[in-house]
């Protein structure tokens, strides 16, 4: 049994009554410092399981069981000594995610035993109480019962469930630990302006762009730069869909602004998702082409860590920081932003204009695309569908409605069509102008490397294909009753509104 808790679960554990018996915490408790460890995107948490660094062991605490070996540096799994941590570590973590410091704190740790009225002993385990810098505390109860005495720990499960206040699981634990930080949901009422929204909505978004430079300047992992690009599309997002809230000049500004910042890390993030991708390219291919699509990959990576030392030497510039802090500023002093004439309009009437819009000029295109039509107008349906996704999602406080997730998820399985229909056409792209690259300078590899191109680009033309005859089929279902009369009653604005 393993039982996580968001308060201080010792005072209320100790001495508990399980009607037959009680619960009792040993005197001596080990205090230590620890580190919390875990991918970028919370593999090992999404998993169930918490990867703890404590005094000289690293201990991967799963509902099943403990796992414990000697601690070792942080880093790719393959890269951490041999033990029955990394062995599980290898079937929980992708090999193409890092481990890292995620959370600190201190730790208490402390036995717990389950006794009968005769001070038998039918329970034994750890209770594990976690404060971390960021504040708060979070408590994890792992207890088993010794043979023959299930009953006692069904009791206990029973006296616990009303006075803990439960985190549910591991990934609400490591949330806890690691603090809501600038990621959390930006609250917003439905009677304040538009204005504010928009700046509380930006003033977030850069908050979580800066958090991710330490990680793509240290280049721990490539999702720090992919979630440093996310943060700042929002923000272009924002300027550009929340129209007439700053003034038409200032919103030129902005966008202009915010791409040249963004414009420094694309040639970064095309390769790392190239590299990401390597296995599956190389398995699109007949075996006899790998040895050529390889040697790509090498110039590839090689390219990569050149352009690593360009964007890093610009993001360490003073130029660089002058432009974060200076747009950071205006964002924290509104009164420098021209207000456009939707600006005092309230956020909820807004918010309902803006996305039934958008909603409409979705359905306007998908339901105008056929087996003729051309890829830009597929492409043109992708954007207004994540533009409609964005103003969904930075809306989400004003409209308390469990429907609204339902609504996403059927918007989303319609993205995730047009976004691999995408996909091929970048990637068929950019491969072929690395083929006229090679036509020009071929190098000892070129032959190889050509041929092995030309097999992956007429496979990835196939994969496109397929993958544009199941996009009307998605927006079909995207567009069925319900859906429709979903965003109907949620998103429609009042007559005279819009």
């Amino acid at each position: 049994m393993t039982v996580f808790d968001g308060v201080e679960l010792p005072e209320r554990l100790d001495g508990l009554d399980l009607g037959k018996g009680r619960i009792l915490l040993e005197p001596a408790a080990e205090e230590m410092e620890f580190d919390l460890l875990d991918t970028f995107d919370g593999q090992v948490a999404a998993k169930g399981a918490l990867l703890v660094a404590a005094g000289d062991a690293l201990v991967l605490l799963e509902p099943q069981g403990l796992l414990r070996q000697e601690r070792a540096a942080p880093g790719f799994v393959s890269d951490l000594p041999q033990g029955p941590v990394t062995e599980r570590l290898r079937r929980l973590v992708s090999p193409l995610r890092t481990l890292m410091r995620v959370a600190e704190g201190h730790l208490t740790r402390q036995a717990v035993r389950g006794v009968d009225d005769l001070d038998k002993t039918h329970l034994r385990g750890t209770l594990w109480v976690f404060a971390p810098i960021c504040g708060g505390t979070v408590s994890l109860l792992e207890m088993a019962a010794l043979r023959g005495y299930a009953p006692t720990l069904a009791r206990l499960e029973a006296a616990l469930a009303p006075v803990v206040e439960e985190i549910h699981d591991a990934r609400g634990a490591a949330q806890a630990l690691r603090g809501t930080g600038a990621s959390a949901p930006v609250l917003m009422a439905p009677d304040e302006t538009a204005f504010r929204a928009a700046g509380d909505i930006i003033r977030s978004q850069l908050a979580v762009a800066r958090q991710q430079e330490p990680g793509v300047l240290a280049d721990l992992d490539s999702e720090f730069l992919h979630d440093y690009r996310v943060a700042l599309r929002r923000v272009r997002s924002v300027v550009s869909l929340f129209k007439g809230v700053y003034s038409a000049e200032r919103t030129t500004e902005l966008k202009a602004r915010f791409g040249a910042v963004m414009a420094h890390t694309g040639r970064l993030r095309d390769l790392d998702v190239y590299l990401i991708e390597r296995d599956k390219y190389l398995s699109l291919v007949p075996e006899a082409m790998r040895p050529g699509l390889g040697k790509l990959f090498d110039r590839l990576a090689a390219e990569r860590q050149a352009e690593l030392k360009v964007l890093t030497a610009w993001m360490d510039s003073d130029a660089y920081r002058a432009e974060l802090h200076g747009l950071a500023r205006l964002f924290e002093k509104p009164k420098r932003l021209a207000k456009g004439p939707e600006a005092e309009r309230p956020a909820l009437d807004y918010a309902k204009t803006l996305i039934w819009k958008r909603y409409r000029k979705v359905n306007k295109i998908a339901r105008g695309i056929d087996d003729a039509t051309p890829d830009t107008e597929v492409h043109e349906l992708r954007i207004a569908c994540k533009k409609l996704r964005y103003l969904i999602e930075f809306f989400t406080p004003l409209f308390d409605d469990p429907e609204v997730p339902r609504l996403v998820k059927a918007l989303k399985r319609l993205q995730d069509n047009l976004g691999n229909f995408n996909d091929y056409s970048v990637q068929q792209a950019a491969l072929g102008r690395v083929a006229e690259d090679l036509a020009r300078d071929p190098g000892p590899d070129g032959v190889a490397i050509a041929t092995s191109l030309g097999a992956l680009v007429t496979v990835l033309h196939q994969r496109q294909m397929e993958e544009r005859a199941r996009i009307t089929s998605s927006f079909a279902a995207f567009d069925g009753p319900d859906t429709q009369a979903g965003f109907r009653r949620i998103f429609k604005p009042e007559e005279g509104t819009a």
